[in-house]
């Protein structure tokens, strides 16, 4: 059972977010009218921490305000690279944000520096980041590409790839993401507003394309969210423009797709979702409306976050329930913007009793998970 567990607002603005997890917190970067914002959710106590650069961080070391960027995590530095910056510009040059200090530099790169590009997608197989697809920029037009590009993190070099086997379409708006040793890539925008539903497999290993079978039709979507969890690649978001958001999965042994049904209240339609696995539970974040900022999938539902739930929804009495079952949902302080940590708004503790069908008294905030409700 998939079940929608948390719907929440009032967070930080997250245009045009990426977003990586270290530990229980997930780290997001999205762009503001100068510079890219770092915002951290924890995870466990459901608050927001919004970073600034230090006073001493060189301002170079800062990435610019950008669109169309990627960003990924080895071991604890969260690299950023691409995107189109303000105007007709694009930038190729390597950002790290080292999540012990949180601070930027900007590592020594040798090799084949790739050209400056945006929309593309990026994934991580042990120290090795690769580069997939994206957007060549040409003043105010843009060329797609198909390139596959890799940079060691250990050596920190730059290297094309030259792959075998037939290559993927010329991506952009697409999702890349590994499981095991392979990236499986998925959707493209294409001429007049199409989304295409193509799916390429390409093993890290031996630098190849695969030779996959071909898997039933799906709606084809660009602008969306995927994912893997055990195994199997998910995908989440719109189906072309209108906005549907719905949730397919892939087998990838059999290369069959299942929709996934999901339980809870369901989550508006929005685009440019990015998602990030914490555990059992999927992160949803969300783009340009700014109605509900971030979102919970749980994957794997507890009894008693089931049981929890069921308590909250139909109103039932919590006379007699025990202490772990009736302990508090939400500790935290609601701020002009949401829940932030540095808000200097006096917090109330919402306890079981003060929520009424899934809501705190504010309405900001739906369905709230319980602290290590587990």
């Amino acid at each position: 059972m998939y079940r929608w567990m948390l719907h929440m607002s009032g967070g930080p603005q997250i245009c045009d977010c990426t977003a990586a997890v270290f530990g229980d917190e997930v780290y997001t970067f999205s762009w503001s009218s100068y510079m890219i914002y770092v915002n951290i959710f924890n995870t466990v106590s459901l608050r927001w921490r919004m970073m600034t650069p230090g006073s001493g961080e060189c301002q170079l070391e800062v990435p610019s305000h950008r669109i169309g960027h990627s960003i990924a995590l080895v071991d604890y530095i969260i690299y950023l690279w691409g995107g189109r910056q303000s105007g007709t510009s694009g930038c190729n040059v390597l950002y790290a944000f080292d999540v012990d200090t949180h601070r930027w530099f900007t590592p020594m790169v040798r090799g084949n520096v790739p050209q400056a590009r945006c929309f593309h997608s990026a994934v991580v197989l042990g120290k090795v980041m690769y580069i997939h697809g994206g957007a060549y920029i040409r003043g105010f037009g843009e060329t797609w590409t198909n390139e596959i590009i890799k940079l060691g993190t250990a050596t920190m070099v730059w290297s094309l790839i030259n792959p075998r086997g037939s290559p993927s379409h010329a991506q952009r708006y697409h999702s890349a993401t590994n499981i095991g040793t392979e990236m499986f890539v998925f959707g493209r925008y294409r001429d007049k507003n199409e989304a295409c539903n193509n799916i390429s497999v390409f093993d890290t290993e031996t630098n190849s394309w695969m030779n996959t079978p071909s898997a039933q039709i799906i709606p084809g979507y660009w602008l969306h969210s995927a994912f893997a969890y055990n195994g199997e690649l998910y995908i989440f978001g719109n189906h072309k423009l209108d906005k549907i958001c719905d949730l397919w999965k892939l087998n990838g042994e059999t290369f069959s797709w299942k929709k996934v049904e999901t339980k809870g209240e369901s989550l508006s339609k929005e685009e440019w979702e990015c998602c990030c696995n914490v555990r059992d539970r999927i992160i949803l974040l969300k783009g340009l409306s700014g109605e509900n900022d971030l979102s919970i999938l749980d994957l794997n539902p507890s009894l008693k976050t089931l049981c929890k739930l069921a308590v909250i929804q139909y109103g039932l009495k919590q006379a007699g329930l025990t202490h772990d079952v009736s302990t508090p949902f939400a500790d935290f302080a609601q701020g002009e913007r949401g829940p932030f940590v540095n808000s200097g708004a006096a917090g109330a503790l919402r306890s079981l009793r003060s929520l009424r069908l899934g809501r705190i008294a504010s309405g900001r905030v739906d369905y709230m998970l319980l602290r290590d409700i587990d």
